[in-house]
């Protein structure tokens, strides 16, 4: 997942709206120490509606088609809003991002990846504490099997 999301530096991030409906923005992904981070510019509509509801789904830039040979990669999960003064000041070195911005830390609810394995199409998903699932679709009328 790390990789393919390093493979781009811009994705696309759905947050949810006060009235519910979904903001699809574009969004710089960070990972360090084995976490995914999501840094924001001070009030931006993305960051205030994580403050509101902190329910997200990101997906990865799949660039120009799918030139990683890795398929299709996007994650949900719930933002953490990251306040902690030192927390701030590490990242904004770390990454020499000016403060202010918001950082929040991304606790993952799923992630997918999907990906063409001629003749079939896969799709890989992870849940916290379940099994890793694996279900095969091909073109023909046969059923899609399940690992």
């Amino acid at each position: 997942m790390e990789r393919r999301f390093g493979a781009y530096r811009h994705h696309v991030l759905a947050t949810l709206r006060a009235d519910g409906s979904p903001r699809l923005t574009g969004l710089e992904a960070d990972f360090r120490g084995g976490e995914l981070w999501l840094g924001m510019m001070p009030r931006s509509r993305k960051a205030l509606d994580l403050r509101r509801d902190p329910r997200f789904a990101l997906h990865a830039n799949p660039g120009a088609g799918d030139e990683t040979g890795e398929g299709d990669v996007r994650v949900a999960g719930r933002a953490v809003e990251v306040t902690d003064a030192d927390v701030l000041a590490r990242y904004s070195d770390e990454v020499e991002m000016p403060l202010p911005f918001h950082l929040f830390r991304a606790e993952l609810t799923e992630v997918v990846r999907t990906y063409v394995e001629d003749p079939h199409i896969v799709l890989v998903t992870w849940r916290p504490g379940h099994p890793v699932r694996t279900v095969r679709r091909g073109n023909d009328d046969a059923p899609p099997t399940v690992d």
